[in-house]
Parts: C-alpha cells; structure tokens; sequence
C-alpha cells in the first residue's frame, strides 16, 4: 500500500511539469558509449516517453568507440593534433560507417513497439538529414586538419518542420558542404550549434566522467551562467568532459538557450528523475536564476497559499483567506525556486509606532535547509529599516528557539499597540518576541 501512494504521491507531483514540458523543445546529447551500453534500451523507451507526452525532441548521438572499433579493424588511426582530430580518408571512411550505425541502431530502438516493452502501441517517427552544413577546420600551425570540421549552419526550419509533424529529429556529428563534402564534427559542438539555432528550452547531456560539484565534493545542483564562468575563470579542477560542457553552456545560455543540464548518464531514468522533479538529479545552468528571492506578485497568491495552507491546519500559522491575502499581497515577500513559491514573509507596520509586525513566516519543508529561512528575515530586517522601522515583532508558537538565536528576545502584549493588542487571540497563546533593528 505504501509503494502504490508513493507512486500516486510522486505522479501527482509530476504533472504541473508534464503540462511544463508539452511543446518545448529539447536537445539531447549523448555519447557513443551510450549507445554501446546493453541498457542502451532503457534510455530509448526514456526518451520515447518523452515524445508521447509531446516533448519535441532533437537527439545528438556521438560514435566515438564506434569509430575507434572500426579504425582498429583495418589498422587505421585517428590523430590527434594540439586536442582537434585529424580525419584522413582512411579515418572519414570508419567515421561515416560508425556514425551510420549509431543513427540505424537509435532508429530500430526508437521503431520497437512490442507488447510488454514500455513502448507498446505508441509509434515513434524518427527524422534524419542533412540538417548541419560544415566547413573545414583547414590549416592550423602547419597541420592540415582534412575532414575535420566545424560547424557553419543548422537548417533550424528543416528541423523545425519535422519537430511539428511530431518526428523525433536525430541529427549526427556529420556535416556537409555546399561542394558535397563530408565532415566528421565533435558531437558536442553539434548539440550545441543545433539547441542555440532552435533557441531550445532545454540543452541536456548525459555524462560520461566526472559531475559539477562544489568544494565539499557535493553535487552543485545549479548556478547561473555567470557563476558558472566564474568558476571557468578561476581554473577549478573539473574534469575535461565537465569543464568543456561547461564552458559550451555559458555560451548556450548567452545564445539564447533556456537551460543547460548535466546528468549522470549511469544513472538510470536520470533524464526523467531531472525533468519530472524538483530538484532533478545533475546540475542546471540557466540563463537567469533558477531561484530567487523577490516582493510578492498579485500572481503568488495561489503559490502563497499552497505553502501555508499545511503550516495553517497544524496551528503553526493564523489562517487567512484568499480575499484577506489578495489584500495584503504586496507586504510578502517571496522565495520562489523554478515557478513555485518555496518561502513566504509578510511586513505590516504597526500604526502609530516605530514596530513592525513579521507574519506569515514560512518555508517549504524540503527546502528548510540551505539559509532560506536567513535570507527571508534578512530581507524582511532591510524592508523594515528602509520603512523607518526599529523594531521587529513576530508570534509564534512552535518557533521560538529559531527566532532568539537570531536575536529576537521575550516581550509582552504591553510591549506593542493597542490596536495589535485588541487583535491578540489568546487561544491560540503565541508567544511574542521583539528585534530591535
């Protein structure tokens, strides 16, 4: 019984994000060892998944240990020269048979629909072409990189069309000149060329080595653009894959890219663990902030409410109404992490004195740790001063302890106006507390 709540519990969470994600569009990037991986499966039926709940999906599928297998098989080689490849004909050769492979073995997988796989009785139409246009790397420092390239052009309306009629659009590390060439490209630089040309709401890679942590070794679950070139800027110790990512990311977000995520590939349903839960399981870099602290919105009253509304039934909070707090909105101030209010705060000046009244003081349970709860008051403190205030009040029942060790100290009805006096509930039997600012 307790398995099936759980599972009712985590589908009812999951929704406002299906109804989040329907219509955007999403570029997946994975490597070939993926593809390779015998679980390879599970990561296909993830991403079908997606498209049936009407996700519009560009994937990008590397072929490196393809390549290498197919390179060692007839003795050739695939240089490297100052970290860029050189693809001489030999290697181009194993370059388009490896590719070519990778793109028919994520179609068939994409193709199965038997009964009693998770893609029974769904049909999965899957677009490829040439959607990338490259040009040669060329001549640098005296080696000549042959059919090494980089990338000039995606034709985003092509892909655009196909993403419309519903396909999944599978674009490979190939590009093509107007003079009929062909060009082995990084499939990194591809993802990112295909999601900054689509203004893609979403960018996401799945890892291979290494993850984003901070300095206690702990997963950094997200940051801003800026932040993260920061942290480029000051030569942290990331791994190679994470640093290149990393810095593409910046550079995505600059572009135009809503988000940029990094999974752990070995992780399984990460993809869907990250897109269908608050806080997912690898690292966001965005544009913007992914959580920010902020007054209150007219908008934020639902919000406001779903968050005290628990708090209220426990007696933590006095009740209010929608009306009472569509009135009083604009004294909130909010915390809100990826479009849901997490923390609330109200300041209302008590008239005829120098105090100031702190209510509704709230935050989500899941995010309880993390100095969110420091970061409301302080706020709260800089309104009040910035208002001529001198002195903080706040009632609370089961919150004492938190409020003096933050220099809250013991006061009495006597110590506040009558008017708040008269408003005082004695069942209730708050305990009341004074900061002076």
């Amino acid at each position: 019984m307790n398995d099936l709540q759980d599972y009712i519990s985590w589908f009812r969470r999951s929704s406002p994000y299906i109804n989040a994600h329907r219509g955007r569009t999403f570029v997946v990037g994975f490597s070939g060892e993926a593809v390779a991986d015998p679980e390879f499966d599970h990561l296909i039926h993830d991403l079908a998944l997606l498209n049936s709940l009407g996700v519009q999906l560009v994937l990008v599928p590397g072929a490196r240990p393809q390549i290498e297998s197919r390179l060692k098989e007839r003795g050739a080689e695939l240089h490297t020269v100052n970290g860029l490849r050189v693809t001489d004909d030999a290697a181009l050769a194993c370059v388009k048979e490896a590719v070519g492979t990778v793109r028919v073995e994520t179609e068939a997988l994409l193709s199965m629909g038997v009964a009693n796989s998770p893609m029974a009785g769904y049909r999965v139409q899957v677009a490829s072409g040439n959607f990338v246009m490259a040009r040669p790397l060329g001549v640098r420092d005296g080696v000549d990189y042959r059919h090494t390239g980089e990338v000039r052009r995606v034709d985003a309306a092509a892909i655009r069309e196909r993403l419309a009629a519903g396909a999944v659009v599978l674009v490979s590390p190939l590009g093509y000149s107007p003079t009929g060439e062909v060009f082995n490209l990084y499939a990194e630089d591809v993802a990112f060329a295909v999601a900054e040309a689509l203004g893609a709401d979403k960018l996401l890679f799945l890892l291979e080595d290494g993850r984003l942590v901070d300095e206690r070794g702990e997963l950094l679950r997200e940051l801003s653009a800026a932040e993260a070139s920061s942290r480029l800027s000051q030569g942290e110790d990331l791994e190679p894959e994470v640093y290149r990512l990393l810095a593409g990311a910046v550079r995505a977000c600059e572009r135009g890219v809503g988000r940029v995520h990094l999974l752990e590939r070995r992780i399984d349903g990460a993809l869907l663990l990250e897109l269908f839960t608050r806080d997912g399981v690898g690292s966001l870099i965005s544009a913007g902030l992914f959580e920010t602290l902020r007054q209150a919105q007219s908008d934020d009253v639902g919000g406001v409410l779903e968050l005290v509304r628990p708090l209220e039934r426990e007696g933590v909070l006095v009740p209010r109404s929608r009306a009472l707090l569509e009135t009083e909105i604009e004294r909130f101030t909010v915390i809100e992490r990826d479009g849901m209010i997490i923390g609330s705060a109200a300041l209302s000046p008590l008239e005829g004195s120098d105090l100031g009244e702190l209510a509704c003081f709230a935050v989500h349970p899941d995010y309880r740790r993390g100095g969110r709860g420091d970061a409301l008051l302080s706020q709260v403190e800089k309104l009040a001063r910035e208002a001529g205030l001198r002195r903080l009040l706040v009632l609370t029942t089961r919150t004492a302890h938190w409020f003096q060790e933050r220099g809250f100290e013991p006061a009495g009805l006597d110590d506040v106006p009558q008017g708040r006096r008269a408003r005082y509930d004695a069942g209730r039997n708050a305990r009341l507390f004074i900061k002076t600012l």
